[in-house]
């Protein structure tokens, strides 16, 4: 699986973990140039807290765009520090 905005690569995983038809790709495979953290967060009811990154490409931000779980509840463990995308990204 691919992630990209633009035609940059923002990560890049054969080991996504799919989770309500989202696929979370491992911390590893992130290119972290591209992402600034922001305060944003959101909570969901069996996963936990979710915080979210802005991605620039290309002098272009799009604002919260990616999120990721730093601790996430017991049943989404598989999921902690991984990246999922919004929209403006194609992942395929």
């Amino acid at each position: 699986m691919r992630a990209v905005l633009n035609g940059t690569v923002l990560a890049e995983s054969d080991e996504t973990v799919v989770v309500e038809g989202n696929h979370y790709f491992p911390p590893g495979s992130v290119n972290r140039e591209y992402f600034t953290p922001t305060d944003h967060t959101t909570r969901c009811p069996w996963k936990g807290d979710a915080s979210y990154y802005d991605i620039t490409v290309d002098g272009q931000t799009s604002s919260n765009a990616a999120w990721y779980y730093p601790a996430p509840k017991e049943k989404a463990a598989q999921i902690r520090d991984h990246v999922a995308f919004y929209g403006v990204v194609d992942v395929s």
